[in-house]
C-alpha cells in the first residue's frame, strides 16, 4: 500500500494502513482492505449532493460524507449541508460528528470511515463517498505514512510564530532547507506549513527527507485502493455564478446570525482552509458540467 504523501500534504504526519500503531486497525480487520472506493467528487456548488441522491436510491448505497468542514455540529448553512430532506432521501454518514472547537484530522476521519463501513457491512450495503476534500480521498486510496509523532507545545509556538510574523517569512525559512516541501505547500496552508517547520524542529531531518525513506518524491507513483470515481466539473464563470447564488441564499437563511463568527473560524483553524485537490483527468467543459471517470476497479 502506498501512502499519502505532501503533495496531498498531511498536516499531522501520518500512518500507513500495514504498519501497527493505536489508530490503524488490527490485521484482517480492516474494511478498508479490498474494498473499492467508490466516490463522487468536485468543488463546492458543482451538484454532488443532488446526482448523490439519484445514485444512492438506484444503487442502494449509503453516503459516507468526503468533507472536511461538515464533520462539525452547528455549522449548517455556511457549509451547505444536506437539508433534513436530504438526509431522509439517503442515510449520511459523517455529518455533525464533533462541535467546531474540537480536533478532527485525517487520522479521526479515516478512524471514522472504518467504523461507518463495519456498520453498513452488517446491513449488506455499500459506500458512496461524496465530497470535496482532495486530501481525504488521497487518504482513503493511498493510506498515511507515520510520520514522527506530535509536539503539542513545539506545535503551538510555531502556530504563534505564524500569527505574528505571517505564514509568508516561515515559509521562506521552509524554502531555505526544504525547497522541495515548501514547492509543494502555500504559504497560506498554515496547517501543512506548520507541520513542516515542526518536523525539521523535532527531529533535524526535513518532512521531504521523512518522506523519500518512506519511497516518496523517488519518481515511483504510490500504490492504491482500486476505486470507481466520478469527477463533476463546471466551467469556471457558471460555477461562479452558481457560488455566488449559494452565497446569497446563506446569508437569507441568516448565516450571520445563526453560526457567529467565532464557530466558523474555530471549525477552520481545526480542518484546515486547504481547498481540495483532485486529479488532472478532471477537465472543464465550458457551459455544463461535466462527469469524468477517474477511478477504475482493479
Amino acid at each position: 500500500m502506498g501512502a499519502v504523501s505532501d503533495s496531498q500534504d498531511d498536516p499531522e504526519g501520518s500512518r500507513g494502513p500495514e504498519p501497527n500503531g493505536s489508530s490503524s486497525p488490527a490485521s484482517g480487520d480492516d474494511p478498508l482492505d479490498g474494498l473499492t472506493i467508490r466516490a463522487l467528487v468536485g468543488p463546492t456548488a458543482v451538484g454532488k449532493t443532488a446526482l448523490a441522491l439519484r445514485v444512492a436510491a438506484a444503487a442502494d448505497c449509503e453516503i459516507v460524507s468526503l468533507d472536511s468542514m461538515l464533520v462539525y455540529r452547528g455549522l449548517d448553512i455556511g457549509t451547505a449541508k444536506p437539508s433534513a430532506a436530504e438526509r431522509q432521501a439517503a442515510p449520511h454518514h459523517l455529518i455533525d460528528v464533533v462541535g467546531p472547537q474540537e480536533r478532527y484530522d485525517v487520522q479521526r476521519y479515516l478512524k471514522d470511515v472504518r467504523n461507518v463501513l463495519r456498520e453498513l457491512r452488517t446491513r449488506d450495503k455499500r459506500a458512496l463517498f461524496v465530497g470535496g476534500t482532495g486530501f481525504y480521498l488521497a487518504a482513503l486510496l493511498r493510506g498515511l505514512f507515520e510520520g514522527p509523532p506530535i509536539d503539542a507545545a513545539l506545535r503551538s509556538s510555531i502556530e504563534e510564530r505564524v500569527r505574528v510574523e505571517g505564514g509568508e517569512l516561515l515559509h521562506a525559512e521552509l524554502k531555505g532547507y526544504d525547497p522541495e516541501a515548501a514547492a509543494r505547500i502555500h504559504p497560506n496552508d498554515t496547517k501543512r506549513l506548520v507541520r513542516a517547520i515542526e518536523v525539521r524542529e523535532q527531529t533535524g531531518r526535513t518532512l521531504s527527507e521523512w518522506q523519500r525513506e518512506w519511497g516518496w518524491h523517488d519518481g515511483k507513483a504510490p500504490a492504491e485502493r482500486p476505486s470507481r470515481i466520478v469527477g463533476l466539473e463546471l466551467e469556471r464563470d457558471a460555477l461562479d455564478v452558481r457560488i455566488r447564488e449559494r452565497t446569497r441564499r446563506m446569508l437569507d437563511a441568516g448565516v450571520r446570525a445563526v453560526e457567529p463568527e467565532g464557530l466558523v473560524r474555530a471549525a477552520l483553524e481545526s480542518a484546515g482552509s486547504t481547498p481540495g485537490r483532485f486529479p488532472k483527468e478532471m477537465r472543464r467543459t465550458p457551459g455544463q458540467t461535466r462527469v469524468v471517470a477517474i477511478g477504475k476497479a482493479a
